[in-house]
């Protein structure tokens, strides 16, 4: 019963109209991941397109490694208080 009123209080949620003046240790762990996870995915699949012999998957590797490049800089940049390029 419990569960089922606090799904009902989660869909009625409305989105924030302001931002918080805040950020919350929860909110900086998960934006450190979010870098973490970006960096990590860009290395690995530069390393892989180095190490790949067919240059159609070569090219997806890389492709998505800088992808993973963009997301990470427009978090930085996001952070950083600039505008995204």
């Amino acid at each position: 019963m419990q569960q089922q009123q606090n799904q009902s209080n989660i869909s009625q949620a409305q989105p924030m109209t302001q931002v918080p003046e805040i950020v919350s240790t929860k909110d900086q762990l998960y934006i450190a991941d979010m870098l973490s996870w970006n960096l990590n995915a860009c290395k690995k699949a530069h390393f892989f397109a180095q190490n790949c012999q067919t240059p159609e998957i070569q090219a997806a590797l890389e492709e998505a490694g800088q992808m993973h490049q963009r997301h990470y800089d427009k978090i930085l940049n996001h952070l950083n208080g600039q505008k995204p390029n």
